[in-house]
């Protein structure tokens, strides 16, 4: 079990991670790249601005320093948004120690380089493949975890040791987390599932029903299946906690970001101004992008419904248009 957790990232996750910690009495700090930001969180004791409404303890140790942050750390949790990585990263890179294991919890695929968030960071960092890099991933919506409502996840690395201990460091009694050594399938799973979810706010919005929406989420893990497959992952992860789990419940949640958003394109807004409506980061947006204009060029597979996705968020297609040319594709078997 980890004695000193550093974490790197006030967002909605980073900080309900920090509660866990705290309550768990793991001595941590948490770290955000707005001053202003962590210093009101710190004297409200609650984050208003991405978890309103929950008192955080006073064993939370707010840390704006770059090189603080990174002293008397035996583990450093990376709740940075996928896209906000790389800069984040380049930051801290010169003060990050490099023995020290880093666990990701972000969720997405850069766009242009289309690497993967423990990717991104060991790309960064440069430690030439010997840093311990791991991914924690599942059904993780923050509010709910605040909340202590029972929820289980994946801790996946390459380094088994590494994953067991992380898993000991996390889990509680309302919070379970299993060890997997598939690092692509998780992360690429609670990547692309987020654009699955956008799908599934739109099929919310025109009130297109139950079959709609379940034939949505049978079809869309088969295209994250076949992308994973295409890149080296375990099929069974797809059927896991990271695939099916966490693709039903970013589908059905009313608190998730990206069914949110779609939901708002499927009653009538623009994608410009559906995102507007949320100071939070929508994943799958860019998730979207990556997986279109970069990785179904390099692997070749089949993913209509990401690709419909993708017409309706950047060339302003229609919903129901792309709905009609979904349904009417050619007739085959399952």
């Amino acid at each position: 079990m980890f004695k000193n957790v550093s974490i790197i990232g006030d967002g909605a996750m980073g900080t309900t991670l920090a509660i866990l910690l705290a309550e768990k009495k793991v001595p941590l700090r948490l770290w955000g790249y707005d001053f202003m930001q962590l210093q009101q969180t710190q004297r409200n004791r609650e984050n208003v601005r991405f978890l309103p409404g929950y008192t955080l303890p006073e064993t939370i140790q707010f840390e704006p320093d770059d090189r603080r942050i990174m002293t008397d750390v035996d583990l450093i949790v990376s709740a940075v948004p996928c896209q906000f990585m790389r800069s984040v990263w380049t930051r801290l890179k010169k003060y990050t120690p490099k023995d020290v294991p880093v666990c990701s919890v972000a969720k997405g695929i850069e766009n242009k380089t289309l690497m993967r968030p423990t990717q991104i960071i060991a790309d960064v960092l440069a430690d030439s493949g010997s840093r311990p890099l791991a991914a924690l991933s599942g059904p993780t919506i923050a509010g709910e975890l605040a909340r202590k409502l029972p929820a289980t996840v994946c801790i996946a690395s390459a380094d088994e040791t590494l994953a067991k201990k992380i898993q000991q460091t996390l889990s509680t009694q309302w919070f379970r987390i299993y060890t997997n050594t598939d690092i692509v399938g998780v992360e690429l799973a609670g990547a692309v599932k987020n654009i699955i979810a956008i799908a599934a706010g739109i099929i919310d919005g025109i009130g297109a029903g139950a079959n709609a929406k379940a034939a949505l989420l049978c079809r869309g893990l088969a295209e994250i299946s076949r992308l994973g497959a295409a890149m080296g992952a375990t099929p069974q992860t797809f059927a896991g906690l990271t695939g099916l789990g966490d693709l039903v419940t970013t589908c059905i949640s009313p608190r998730s970001r990206n069914r949110s958003f779609g939901e708002r394109i499927g009653r009538g807004q623009s994608p410009r101004h559906a995102k507007s409506a949320t100071e939070s980061v929508i994943e799958g947006i860019a998730t979207c992008k990556s997986v279109v204009e970069g990785l179904l060029p390099e692997y070749k597979v089949e993913m209509p419904i990401t690709e419909a996705v993708y017409d309706v968020i950047f060339n302003n297609k229609p919903v129901q248009e792309a709905i009609t040319d979904l349904m009417t594709r050619r007739l085959k078997a399952e």
